[in-house]
Formats: structure tokens, C-alpha cells, sequence
């Protein structure tokens, strides 16, 4: 029971903090409309913290690992282990974070494709977006997250400590993007993913949806074609056709009728020939 409840005691424990920060944030940056900005997103905020503890508690196996098992369980050549070694660790970390990146980016486009959709549609449907939405996932989708990230990383041999530290800015960078400000970063947002640039991810139009999958850095995106620029979409309306739910609805959302029959229907259409 114990080992049950520390992870999400964990949660609860980081979300007091970054609560903190992004609470003096949105105080600070909207002032006399803090209130009604507060409000907007309650309902939606007690999802997202409701899909947060549980996803802590689901996943508690991935959490309670041996020390090494999982890169053991992975393995990586020791010539690639050894190599990092003669490296200074200011690049290590570097490499770590971009690495980290180019997984999250291709994950990211994985979830948007129409079998993996159903389950990522969760994280895209709040309406009033805000620091907690990083945390808005269906358990499958977390569960994906969790195993497919940091993957790359141990396969490569890239030491720890890196693995920690990049996750833990990639984590903090993940809730500042979601904040509701409409900042695009300057000179340093041609290289770092902004709040604006990922609200524009959020973007209630299908098609612009596709696009700034990066959570810290710009290249992927504009490596692979999928990067817009979000000056001409700040304060873009959010949220998706489906519409939001509650705690039970997103859990159960996946499997709504209209996803799959979306689905079946767009297979029929393929394979029919023209008249």
C-alpha cells in the first residue's frame, strides 16, 4: 500500500510546486482578469488533476524498478556506454536534450495518427489551456510516453545523471509551454518551443493541429517540415470538435463510437474503387 501511495504523494508534492509558480504567473501576467481566468479553467483543471493521480497510480510498476533494471532490460553496447566518457558533460547534457526531443517529437506524430488518436485526443481537448494541461493524458497514452521516451537515451549509453536532468527541464518546459500566455520567446523562440508556438498545437483546426509536435526545441519541426510560426495565431481558440468531458468521459473516450467508425469509414473509402 505503501509503495502505492508515494508516487502519487510524489505527484501531489510536484504539483504543489509548479502550482505555485504558474499560479504567481497567471497572477502577475493577467491581473484584474486572474479571477475569471481561474474560473474558465476549473472544470477542466480538476480533470486534469484527476487524470494526473491516477496515472501515478496506474504506473506505479514503471516507478519501482530495481536501480539499472530498465537499462539493463534495454541494453546498449559498451562502446557506446564508454564513449560518453571523453565527452565534456555540458555536451552530454545537450545531446541528451535533443535526443530526448527527437523521441518526444516522433511519439508526439505517432499519437496523432488515426489508431493512437482516440487516446491523445484527452491531452488535446481542453479548451481553457493552462499549466496543467501537460499533464492532461488517458492512461495509455502516459503509458506510451513512459515507455518510448527516454528508450533512445539508454539504448545510446548516455550517463544518468544526463537522462535526469533533461527530463527534468523537458518537464518544467512542458508545463511552461501549456501556460496560458501568448509569449513567443523573441530571437530565442526560433530555437526554443514557446508557450504561443505550442498553443498553436492546441489550435482548434485539424490542420494547423499538425504541427510544432517539438515540447523544448524547435529543430525537429523545422528539420522535418512540421514547424508554423505562431505570431499570426496568438490567443488561437483551443480545444477539439469532440469537445471536453469530465474524469470518466476522458477515460472512456477512446472508445467512442465515433472514432473507430471515423476510422472504418476512411479504410471503406480507400479501398472502393472510382466510378
Amino acid at each position: 500500500m505503501q509503495s502505492l501511495a508515494q508516487p502519487a504523494l510524489s505527484t501531489l508534492v510536484l504539483l504543489c510546486m509548479t502550482g505555485t509558480v504558474f499560479g504567481l504567473l497567471a497572477f502577475v501576467t493577467k491581473r484584474r482578469a486572474f479571477g475569471d481566468a481561474v474560473v474558465r479553467s476549473r472544470s477542466e483543471f480538476i480533470t486534469n488533476l484527476g487524470l494526473t493521480i491516477i496515472n501515478s497510480i496506474l504506473l506505479v510498476p514503471l516507478f519501482v524498478f530495481p536501480e539499472g533494471a530498465l537499462r539493463s532490460a534495454i541494453g546498449s553496447p559498451n562502446v557506446l556506454a564508454t564513449s560518453w566518457n571523453s565527452i565534456p558533460d555540458p555536451l552530454i547534457f545537450a545531446a541528451a536534450v535533443l535526443v530526448f526531443d527527437f523521441v518526444v517529437y516522433w511519439r508526439h506524430r505517432l499519437e496523432h495518427t488515426r489508431f493512437f488518436w482516440p487516446f491523445h485526443a484527452t491531452h488535446h481537448a481542453d479548451t481553457a489551456m493552462h499549466w496543467l494541461s501537460v499533464l492532461r493524458k488517458h492512461p495509455v497514452s502516459k503509458l506510451l510516453s513512459v515507455s518510448v521516451d527516454i528508450a533512445l537515451l539508454l539504448l545510446l549509453g548516455v550517463p544518468e545523471w544526463a537522462i535526469g536532468l533533461a527530463g527534468i527541464v523537458r518537464g518544467w518546459w512542458g508545463f511552461f509551454i501549456h501556460a496560458d500566455v501568448p509569449w513567443t520567446l523573441g530571437v530565442f523562440g526560433h530555437v526554443l518551443i514557446s508557450p504561443a508556438a505550442h498553443r498553436l498545437h492546441h489550435i482548434r483546426d485539424e490542420a494547423l493541429m499538425g504541427s510544432n509536435y517539438g515540447n523544448t526545441v524547435t529543430l525537429w519541426d523545422k528539420m522535418f517540415g512540421t514547424y508554423v510560426d505562431p505570431s499570426q495565431y496568438l490567443n488561437c481558440e483551443t480545444g477539439i470538435a469532440e469537445g471536453t468531458r469530465g474524469l470518466g468521459g476522458e477515460l472512456l473516450r477512446p472508445f467512442e463510437q465515433r472514432y473507430w467508425r471515423r476510422k472504418r469509414e476512411e479504410e471503406t473509402a480507400e479501398i472502393e474503387p472510382a466510378i
